[in-house]
């Protein structure tokens, strides 16, 4: 069974945003090895979710594992991408989806705002 990888993020008018989101994307299949990982968003920006589950079927996908890129455990990530699942379950009904964890608390998160913090200090010349 062909599995994609959809990351979910919020979207946003800036092109730099969306295009960082890409950027993880490509990093994920890198590290992970599948062949669909495809990006999404919420809003402000295009492809959105539903879009993202239609480029993942078109490659091939028979499962989805969507996975939001989000922070913290809010609106988005309780109540609006789960509708969007929804959604997209009653257009592929054969189509297995399910979300994954946000990004939430842990420590590699920490370690990376370590560094930036560390990067910061030293750009400011902090040191």
């Amino acid at each position: 069974m062909k599995t994609a990888i959809l990351l979910m993020a919020h979207g946003s008018r800036v092109a730099s945003a969306n295009d960082a989101a890409r950027q993880i994307a490509t990093m994920v299949q890198e590290i992970t090895g599948f062949e669909i990982v495809e990006v999404a968003f919420r809003e402000l920006h295009e492809p959105d979710i539903q879009q993202g589950i239609d480029t993942c079927v078109a490659r091939g996908a028979q499962r989805i594992l969507m996975m939001p890129y989000f922070l913290f455990m809010g609106a988005h990530v309780l109540h609006d991408l789960p509708e969007e699942i929804e959604t997209a379950q009653k257009r592929y009904p054969g189509l297995v989806m399910e979300m994954g964890q946000h990004l939430g608390v842990h420590r590699k998160l920490a370690e990376v705002m370590a560094q930036r913090i560390h990067e910061s200090l030293t750009e400011k010349g902090w040191h």
